[in-house]
């Protein structure tokens, strides 16, 4: 079984070897059709500590790591040039 890959937006950098990635899902209403985006966050491990808030990296599932990290940052697509 494949492990689930998604892209999304760093939110927070501020906890140790941890980033917070904002991943956002476009979905219809069901009665009135309307598109709607859905916004989760998910905390994933960054070993060197390279991600900074504005980037768009990869994410990928993996074993837990703590009690709500469950993921793991797999590459930088873009970086922020904000900092």
């Amino acid at each position: 079984m494949p492990l689930k890959e998604t892209t999304g937006k760093v939110v927070s950098d501020k906890m140790n070897k941890t980033i917070v990635v904002a991943v956002e899902n476009r979905i219809s209403h069901r009665k009135y059709a309307k598109t709607m985006i859905r916004t989760k966050k998910y905390k994933a491990h960054d070993e060197n500590n390279e991600c900074a808030v504005g980037d768009i990296v990869t994410i990928q599932e993996t074993r837990p790591l703590s009690r709500t990290k469950c993921w793991t940052m797999v590459n930088i697509l873009s970086k922020s040039f904000d900092n």
